[in-house]
């Protein structure tokens, strides 16, 4: 990433302001509060941040065949789990840990991608169309994702009425 695009810079640090809003309140419950859910059939809170970290490390590392991500597989994995209610949940600390490790995969690529990177295509399949996307595409897939769950974190932690300072 080009230090003198400010529009990118400024998407990036407020991504990660978000992820440390998220994190917050991640640590200000508890190991129980983990499996609160908004409703029976909605994924628990952990699950959700669970299905966070698993999107990152599936997008950035596996999607893109990043040969540096061997180490996401891991947390890739983290979706199926995720996608099983009931299943079981990482601590807080793995919980966090994830964040942080996938954040950092992320702010290592974004940090060298050069325009031309981004504009890179690789190949998917939806629906039964095959199309491809490209690398910025991703990046703000992932990006939306983040948001969107995060909405739901909040949301589910003001249900059950455990105050979240997630930025409006």
């Amino acid at each position: 990433m080009s230090e003198d695009n400010f529009t990118l810079t400024a998407f990036y640090s407020s991504w990660k302001e978000y992820q440390d809003h998220i994190k917050e309140a991640l640590a200000s419950i508890s190991a129980e509060q983990l499996a609160l859910r908004p409703a029976p059939h909605l994924r628990s809170i952990g699950e959700t941040i669970m299905h966070i970290v698993a999107c990152r490390a599936y997008w950035f590392a596996a999607f893109m065949d990043d040969v540096d991500g061997n180490e996401m597989k891991m947390y890739a994995d983290w979706n199926e789990d995720a996608l099983q209610l009931g299943a079981s949940i990482p601590t807080i600390a793995e919980l966090a840990h994830g964040l942080d490790h996938t954040w950092q995969f992320m702010a290592h690529h974004l940090a060298r991608w050069s325009p031309e990177d981004m504009r890179k295509t690789f190949p998917d399949e939806y629906d039964g169309k095959q199309f491809d996307v490209s690398r910025a595409w991703v990046v703000w897939h992932v990006l939306e994702h983040d948001l969107h769950h995060g909405g739901e974190l909040s949301l589910t932690l003001g249900i059950h009425d455990i105050p979240a300072d997630f930025p409006s």
